[in-house]
Order: C-alpha cells, then sequence, then structure tokens
C-alpha cells in the first residue's frame, strides 16, 4: 500500500468516527431527559466528532490553506463550546430548567442568590 493509500485510509477512518459521534450527539439531545444531560450530549461528542471531521479532511485536503483553515476552525469550536454551554447551564439553573433529583452534587444551591 503506498503511503497515499494509508493517508486515504487514516482520513476515511476519522471522517466515518466523527460522523459516528456526532450522530451520537444527536442521538442524545432527543434521548436525555433534562436541559444539563442534554447540553452535555450537545458539547462533548459534537466537538470531538467536528475535530475528527477536520482531521480527516485535512489529511484528505493536504494543502496549506486549506489545512490552516480547517484550524482555525478547531480552534474556534474548541474556544466557544465550552463558555457556550457554560452560560447554558447557568441559565438553566437560574430559571430552575433542570432536574434536581438528577443532579449528583449541587454546588450553586448555596450561591445561587448571591450571584448577581
Amino acid at each position: 500500500m503506498t503511503a497515499a493509500g494509508v493517508v486515504d485510509v487514516l482520513a476515511a477512518a476519522c471522517l466515518l468516527c466523527g460522523a459516528l459521534l456526532s450522530l451520537a450527539a444527536g442521538l442524545g439531545l432527543l434521548r436525555f431527559p433534562d436541559l444539563l444531560s442534554r447540553m452535555h450530549a450537545a458539547t462533548k461528542p459534537q466537538v470531538l466528532g467536528l475535530l475528527l471531521i477536520l482531521t480527516g479532511t485535512a489529511l484528505r485536503l493536504g494543502t496549506v490553506v486549506d489545512v490552516t483553515t480547517l484550524v482555525l476552525v478547531g480552534a474556534f469550536q474548541l474556544a466557544t463550546a465550552p463558555v457556550a454551554a457554560h452560560m447554558v447551564g447557568r441559565a438553566a439553573y437560574r430559571t430552575g430548567q433542570f432536574r434536581r433529583d438528577l443532579l449528583v452534587t449541587d454546588e450553586l444551591g448555596a450561591r445561587q442568590n448571591d450571584d448577581g
């Protein structure tokens, strides 16, 4: 097998694994019972799935301009997804849009009224 064939197989594996993780994130959004669980499903496997898809695409395309663009897309996703998930989680907690019986620990319970 040539080097190009190995790169194509690696790219296909990355694309397939990324697509499966993104599918798992979508199924988690449909199946999980409350907003906090759905938020976890929307951020963790979706970001890893996107990074695998970007890696597979970078391996397949291989030009410097395309790889640089894909690296920027991945960096911006890694920078914005945790912040967005944190803000959605805080808003859900403050408005009571979660199931308290599903929380293992409630670290914000005593501080909820202290945050302005």
